[in-house]
């Protein structure tokens, strides 16, 4: 019960997300495609799901595929549960998807230790949380410890990299979707 099952998807957000990027107004949208504004705003908002010819004169009208605008789209469900596997006898380090699908927010836990040496860098903001164990992170030049229970917050940009420095340490990091654009330009970068 509650547990993700396979749901429509709510193309309505794909849809004003593009329609957005290009600037256009809906009546644009509509003269372009066809179709009247009161039924675009309705797919906007999800109240009306457009047939396969309708969104393929969408898409058109956005300059783009419905196929595009289905894989952008956001399940109709709001609710996902991810169980643990506690079965799972794989070799450390692990690490474990914590959201499913194409989300607006990504976020995994790492198990044990993984290659110290490889720096990141993220677009977009993230949150890493010692779950459990300790971790040594080097961001900007300093060098920060970690604890069971501690959290580092990251600006989209910094290069960092991590690593456990006790056994069967987890880490979950939680960070906007590379596909967001949610970091606007800062000064200086």
């Amino acid at each position: 019960m509650g547990d993700h099952k396979e749901q429509p998807l709510r193309v309505g957000a794909a849809v004003r997300r593009r329609r957005r990027a290009l600037d256009l107004t809906l009546a644009v949208v509509a003269e372009r495609s066809g179709l009247s504004v009161p039924f675009l705003s309705q797919v906007e908002n999800d109240r009306a799901r457009p047939s396969r010819s309708s969104l393929e004169k969408v898409a058109d009208a956005l300059r783009t595929t419905a196929v595009e605008l289905l894989a952008a789209a956001d399940p109709a469900c709001s609710v996902d549960v991810v169980r643990s596997d506690t079965t799972e006898l794989e070799p450390e380090p692990r690490v474990r998807s914590l959201v499913r699908g194409h989300h607006q927010m990504h976020a995994s836990e790492f198990t044990g230790d993984h290659d110290a040496g490889r720096e990141f860098q993220y677009r977009n903001d993230q949150l890493m949380y010692v779950a459990d164990g300790a971790v040594e992170i080097e961001a900007e030049g300093r060098a920060y410890r970690l604890g069971r229970g501690d959290t580092l917050y990251l600006t989209g940009g910094v290069r960092h990299r991590w690593r456990a420095t006790v056994p069967d340490t987890r880490v979950v990091v939680v960070a906007v979707a590379e596909h967001i654009e949610a970091v606007r330009d800062r000064p200086g970068r």
